[in-house]
């Protein structure tokens, strides 16, 4: 780890030891990278190891990665997963107390004096996912579930989604956020097409001052994020814990990602589109548009359509009807999924993914 880690962090430290959290942390995190780091397709886990390496090393967006280092640190890391991917996930130890990685509130109650925010769960194709930061802030914005909103990240797996609901709980990574519009903009700068992703990046400042517009994006893309997780929360009260039930034993195939995608534009259709279009939030309607891809984009292409109305003739009213229609419609196929896989667990696969395919709006 480097010593940038702990730089504000040392008086904090009072009866634990922050290094060691920090290290049992990364070291789990490390364990299931070493397991699932090798999932992503090649482009996407080279991109992520770049990335990676960068955040590690402490580097700037604007620094060009040694390209000898990142080899040799990209072939030593590869060797080290593979020395430990056989490893259990060990217990954090705070004060004394051995506490589960998975338990993440009781390890926030141990380090909610120290300013630091930590979570444990499962991502896509029940990966373990495990990451510690500094606490900025903690909000309640609905009743039944908090927000936890963090800042610097001292520990990470290769995988760093910026925002993760966990039973009643939201966290909110703003650095993961800002690392992930970084790679947005690398991925788009490989040939500047004039798309959704550019029209957003074209309203910061991004020639002059890279790292200042990414903080200005983050900031303004917050709200977004904020009102996806929200709107997560509150499908799940709509669907209970069969919906989870059901994600597990999808878990690894192309179902997963469809019923993930279904219920992601469940809530944006609930909270986050409304929050865009009714403070008419342009930047984060081309920011939305342009980070709709893989299965959400597939099964709802009028959104494309009615973006590019929008874009032509300065109307919102189409793209606000469309969100009304896809608040009910996405709502009403959650709840039916978890019918079907209630119905018949065994067979629930092949029925959710007949029933996605045959409902795109």
């Amino acid at each position: 780890l480097s010593p940038r880690k702990f730089m504000g962090i040392a008086g904090l430290a009072g009866e634990i030891m922050i290094e060691e959290v920090v290290s049992r942390v990364q070291r789990n995190c490390d364990i299931s990278d070493a397991t699932h780091g090798g999932h992503f397709t090649m482009c996407t886990y080279l991109m992520k190891m770049r990335e990676y390496f960068r955040w590690e090393k402490g580097l700037a967006f604007t620094d060009r990665l040694p390209a000898d280092e990142l080899g040799e640190w990209l072939a030593t890391r590869e060797d080290y997963w593979e020395s430990i991917e056989r490893e259990e996930f060990a217990p954090i130890e705070i004060d004394g107390h051995a506490i589960d990685p998975f338990d993440s509130e009781r390890v926030n109650e141990a380090l909610r004096d120290h300013g630091l925010v930590y979570s444990a769960g499962l991502e896509n194709c029940a990966r373990p996912h495990f990451y510690l930061a500094e606490l900025e802030r903690e909000e309640q914005p609905v009743d039944g579930f908090s927000m936890r909103i963090s800042g610097r990240e001292l520990a990470r797996g290769l995988n760093s989604p910026p925002a993760m609901l966990r039973e009643e709980t939201i966290f909110i990574r703003r650095e993961a956020l800002r690392r992930l519009l970084w790679e947005r903009l690398e991925t788009w700068r490989w040939n500047s097409p004039d798309n959704a992703m550019g029209r957003a990046f074209a309203c910061y400042d991004i020639d002059s001052d890279v790292e200042a517009a990414l903080y200005e994006m983050a900031d303004s893309e917050l709200l977004s994020v904020r009102e996806h997780e929200i709107g997560e929360f509150l499908v799940g009260q709509e669907v209970g814990n069969t919906w989870n039930e059901m994600l597990l034993s999808l878990a690894g195939t192309p179902a997963e990602l469809e019923a993930r995608a279904l219920r992601d534009l469940a809530a944006d259709c609930l909270r986050t589109l409304p929050a865009i279009l009714s403070s008419e939030r342009e930047k984060s309607l081309h920011f939305y548009v342009g980070n709709l891809g893989g299965m959400r984009k597939a099964i709802f292409p009028s959104m494309e359509e009615r973006y590019r109305d929008w874009l032509r003739n300065d109307r919102i009213d189409g793209l606000q009807d469309l969100v009304e229609e896809g608040r009910e419609h996405w709502l009403a196929l959650t709840r039916k999924l978890c019918d079907l896989y209630s119905e018949a667990p065994a067979e629930a696969s092949g029925r959710v993914s007949d029933l996605v395919k045959s409902s795109h709006l």
